[in-house]
């Protein structure tokens, strides 16, 4: 029998396929009734099989002419999807052209029957659970008072600073691209930010690209806000742990979450802040369909949710240029004097006069500058080299033509694992022969040197310091003041107590010279991020970078000065009609099958479609054996800017064409990707 009252539940089914992207009405038996509610898992049975979906609401009538059939079963009773998220989850699907079944994959975490279970009743009003935990399993904490006006601190450093803060903290939406200052203290200016949200009675998101950032800012949260006031949810806590600290978010005992990328849907009651550091990090991009990005989802919450919106880091992207240049965001930067006194002094090893001193310093991978450099600054710390690749050597050429080495079997990039041991290829394995496939030659020289290989050369260089390297599954998260070499690739540079007392930055041009749209910008990234931890210029802390001065990149980081390199990124791409001026969706698969989905969708006015470019096969594909499909091709469809989520819609509608006639070949979507050559 159908619930006497409202028996009608619309349910976002667990089927991912376009043409079923929508909410399917089922009834509501009365004895089911009480547990579902708007919200909770389900299981119904679709197309004659049980699956699972989220209850979103329950309805009176049904404009379904049909007959109904009814919810098998209730789940849980636990309302794990709040309308805040379904209606986030439904825009997030349509600007990315996917299927509200693909983002609440990525939003709700899967459940945990005794964790959900256990916790239940957990509402405590210090924030603890009954057996006395914190919602983030420490100790309990002193009982909850009312949250107190944070001060400035650092945030009194910039101009707009202490304004953001009182407009955060009495509930306002201001909205931020922040540079961030360069030295320790972004983390507590973060925390900062959160306590203001939490002082006006609203709740704080922050999402930051990797567990070490997450670590820094959780530490800066406890130390605001007291234990049990926040969550941070990571991958590495574990299914139990992260959905108790969900649920906590869940169910309002705590309001400032700390997270990775999954994080950006935390469901936080009365949000009134997010916050995102290091946009510009690829690991904020989600690689699962839709493929959204953290950035996006945020500032798309914070516009629904009328909350403020902080948008941080050291350098800045197109995108946060963009965002200034709409009138959406606000610049939130230091003056200039304010920028000299914390930055460090950077100085290209190809300046007039170093070349003057040393003929090699353009040329030489480490030059004069950078020995003399390191040789001062071991006297009073650490000293920190950049090297853009892991590994010993992951490039060799041929020492007498110097063509560069490749397999053989699968023309794979050829690397030396190590010193005495065999030049191997990186895809399949196979040891390279001994000869050049060009020459005929038997010599070889490093083309790419990789981190262990500078560790030998910096040894040699330096002997009796220590020397510690950060790189791959390594990484280290701290290394003494004292003095000791650092070899780290970007991202994975350690922490010193202090800052650095100097840094290198090697192998520019392989940044530089990455065959990518963003090679320029993400370079200026990994430089500031590495040179925003050493002393400030009036402290000692000085930076060599290998690379022409010449280059608007270089000059970027001189003079430290990350919002004119991202104007100049942003113009150039709205000249080319490139993101984030434009929207463009990538479409993947046989040409014939794309010729139809562009055939049949209703592209918006101005749409432009460009390709076919036939999609080259990747690395692990060649080393399986396996040989894409000759017709394999890639289209580019862009539209101005404000038609882009006509533009998804658009061609969702014509995948789901597609699906719905059962048709072969398959096609996938990506709007805005981050790589277009």
């Amino acid at each position: 029998m159908p619930a006497a009252s409202l028996p009608v539940a619309r349910v976002a089914v667990d089927v991912p396929l376009p043409h079923l992207d929508r909410l399917f009405d089922y009834l509501v038996p009365e004895t089911m009734s009480a547990d579902a509610v708007p919200g909770c898992r389900v299981r119904v049975r679709f197309s004659g099989r049980l699956v699972g979906g989220f209850l979103v609401e329950r309805a009176a009538v049904t404009e379904h002419a049909g007959r109904l059939a009814f919810v098998e079963r209730v789940v849980s009773a636990e309302p794990v999807l709040t309308s805040e998220i379904a209606g986030l989850a439904r825009a997030v699907a349509d600007r990315y052209g996917g299927t509200m079944a693909d983002v609440l994959r990525l939003a709700v975490p899967p459940r945990h029957a005794a964790t959900e279970a256990n916790a239940l009743g957990a509402t405590a009003p210090d924030g603890t659970a009954p057996d006395g935990t914190a919602p983030d399993g420490t100790a309990p904490g002193p009982a909850r008072a009312p949250e107190p006006e944070p001060e400035p601190g650092p945030w009194a450093r910039y101009p707009a600073g202490p304004s953001f803060l009182a407009a955060v903290r009495d509930g306002r939406a201001p909205r931020a691209v922040w540079s961030a200052l360069p030295g320790p203290d972004w983390p507590d200016e973060v925390a900062i930010a959160a306590a203001a949200a939490a002082a006006g009675g609203r709740g704080a998101l922050i999402v930051v690209p990797d567990a070490r950032d997450l670590d820094r800012v959780d530490a800066a949260l406890t130390a605001r806000l007291g234990r049990g006031r926040h969550v941070s949810l990571a991958a590495q806590l574990g299914p139990a742990e992260r959905y108790r600290r969900w649920l906590a978010v869940l169910r309002g005992r705590v309001s400032v979450v700390a997270g990775t990328r999954s994080a950006m849907f935390a469901p936080v009651a009365r949000l009134g802040l997010v916050v995102i550091w290091d946009d510009g990090d690829d690991l904020h991009a989600e690689p699962r369909a839709p493929y959204p990005h953290a950035r996006d989802v945020l500032m798309l919450r914070a516009h629904r949710c009328g909350a403020a919106a902080l948008l941080g880091g050291f350098a800045r992207t197109a995108e946060g240029a963009h965002l200034v240049a709409t009138g959406w965001a606000r610049a939130l930067a230091a003056d200039r004097p304010t920028v000299r006194q914390h930055a460090p002094v950077v100085r290209p090893a190809g300046e007039d006069a170093e070349l003057a001193r040393d003929e090699a310093a353009r040329t030489a991978r480490m030059p004069g500058l950078a020995l003399r450099t390191a040789h001062d600054a071991l006297a009073v710390g650490p000293v920190l080299f950049q090297v853009p690749r892991r590994g010993y050597l992951a490039a060799l050429a041929c020492q007498h033509c110097g063509t560069r080495v490749r397999c053989v079997s699968c023309a794979g990039p050829v690397a030396l694992a190590g010193p005495g041991q065999p030049p191997r290829c990186g895809w399949c394995g196979a040891r390279a022969g001994p000869a050049c496939a060009s020459c005929g030659g038997t010599g070889l020289r490093a083309l790419v040197t990789g981190a262990r290989r500078t560790a030998e050369e910096l040894g040699r260089a330096f002997p009796g310091i220590q020397v510690l390297t950060s790189s791959g599954a390594s990484v280290l998260g701290t290394v003494p003041a004292g003095p000791a070499i650092v070899i780290a690739t970007p991202g994975a540079e350690p922490l010193a107590p202090g800052g650095y007392a100097a840094a290198v930055l090697l192998d520019s041009w392989a940044l530089l010279g990455r065959p990518s749209l963003r090679a320029a910008e993400e370079a200026v990234r990994r430089w500031m991020n590495a040179a925003a931890l050493v002393r400030s210029g009036p402290a000692g802390g000085s930076v060599i970078l290998m690379a022409d001065p010449a280059l608007a990149a270089v000059q970027a980081l001189i003079r430290w000065d990350p919002a004119t390199h991202a104007e100049r990124e942003l113009a150039e791409r709205t000249e080319l009609a490139f993101p984030p001026a434009v929207r463009m969706a990538a479409l993947t698969g046989p040409a014939d099958v794309i010729g139809e989905v562009l055939g049949s969708a209703s592209l918006p006015a101005g749409a432009q479609v460009l390709g076919p470019v036939a999609v080259q096969p990747p690395g692990p594909a060649v080393q399986a054996g396996a040989q894409p499909a000759d017709d394999t091709v890639r289209f580019l469809v862009r539209v101005p800017y404000p038609a882009g989520t006509a533009l998804a819609v658009a061609l969702r509608a014509a995948l789901a064409e597609r699906t719905a006639r059962k048709e072969p070949g398959s096609v996938r979507l990506q709007l805005d990707p981050a790589e277009l050559i």
